[in-house]
């Protein structure tokens, strides 16, 4: 079996139920939501930026990638890479065995529309099958593509500029920025936040998530969101792609939590929250310090739940292993080009996608 291959095959996500994983999710928008904390406070957080500043790490993407990526499109609209990835070294293992190399278990691309009022968030099933492209990691050596390779292994691979290239070629649309957040920070910016509201329309049992919830309204602390995000027996088929929905909504409660969280009477919940999410994003370079990161989320602030359209990219179950998904070349191809235009994601692009299938979007509502 060549590389190509052997890429394809490494771990399922399909219908067809095979032993569980010890690796556990990531719920990567948080480090989108994470750079709104920040600016929450942004104000009052002048004496503190330079250790806060301390707290963030960040990669040179721009000096990896270097000039083969697709033109910048200069119409006011912003697109961005939001991954996370399940490195189980340091605080991350008590989550599971660190097996030598993390991969971005959830990628989502966020696209903000000019005016910056409304976006649309495309995400990309971890266990998609793609031609992985060349990429040079981080100190400067090449690693070689792969057809058929399973999305995730880009940034195992090669690290966030390899992913980033990935979806660049995929997409023909210049990532402008990138955002990785860790998987133990987000336990404790939920915790931070005072928990999130979410209403529940049936129970959600499993043991392997560490997850029992009734049916109805619950605020969930950091250990249940996570047990939330990372549920794939206890909701709808048993697929990631129906994991992949359940974190879509559970992502407009967070979000909503946000708009709503009184940080600005409590000097100490606002100090904790920012310097939680200044250690939990790794961001590109161009974002690497507090004051362009406040910038950068100043921008964001104004979109609510209600402003995003959540997708995930037009897939089938590949029909030689239902564990892996391919893409539906040409509804993701409506999808990748109405970004591009900065026009909405029309809904014929992700009619009769298995990606939008399902009940799991609907067992988790705001509250």
């Amino acid at each position: 079996m060549g590389e190509s291959q052997k890429a394809g095959r490494i771990r399922g996500s399909g219908k067809r139920r095979r032993r569980a994983s010890t690796r556990r999710r990531t719920l990567t928008i948080t480090a989108w939501v994470a750079a709104g904390v920040v600016v929450l406070g942004g104000g009052g957080l002048g004496f503190l930026y330079f250790k806060l500043d301390g707290n963030l790490k960040s990669v040179d993407i721009n000096a990896q990638l270097g000039t083969d990526r697709p033109a910048k499109v200069d119409n006011g609209s912003m697109d961005i890479l939001v991954l996370g990835s399940d490195s189980r070294a340091g605080a991350n293992s008590k989550y599971g065995k660190d097996e030598g190399g993390a991969r971005s278990d959830t990628a989502m691309v966020v696209h903000v529309y000019q005016g910056h009022k409304k976006a649309s968030v495309v995400s990309i099933p971890r266990d998609t099958l793609v031609d992985r492209p060349d990429c040079t990691d981080s100190k400067g050596g090449t690693v070689a593509g792969a057809q058929h390779a399973m999305f995730n292994t880009a940034y195992e691979s090669g690290g966030p500029a390899c992913a980033v290239k990935t979806v660049e070629k995929m997409s023909g649309i210049r990532m402008d920025h990138y955002l990785e957040v860790d998987f133990s920070g987000f336990q404790k910016l939920i915790d931070d936040l005072g928990g999130v509201p979410v209403t529940t329309t049936k129970a959600i049992n499993d043991d392997k998530s560490h997850l029992h919830l009734a049916a109805g309204t619950h605020t969930l602390n950091g250990e249940d969101a996570l047990g939330l995000v990372r549920t794939r027996h206890g909701v709808g088929d048993g697929s990631d792609l129906g994991r992949i929905q359940l974190q879509q909504a559970f992502i407009k409660a967070l979000i909503n939590q946000i708009k709503h969280v009184g940080v600005f009477t409590s000097p100490t919940k606002l100090y904790n929250l920012a310097d939680t999410a200044t250690k939990t994003v790794t961001t590109d370079s161009d974002i690497n310090s507090v004051k362009s990161l406040v910038s950068f989320a100043n921008g964001l602030k104004g979109i609510g739940a209600g402003d995003m359209k959540m997708v995930t990219m037009p897939v089938e179950y590949d029909p030689a292993d239902p564990n892996r998904v391919i893409p539906l070349e040409a509804k993701a191809q409506q999808v990748w080009t109405a970004l591009k235009q900065d026009r909405p994601i029309p809904a014929a692009a992700t009619k009769g996608s298995a990606g939008d299938q399902g009940e799991a979007g609907k067992v988790v509502t705001s509250s």
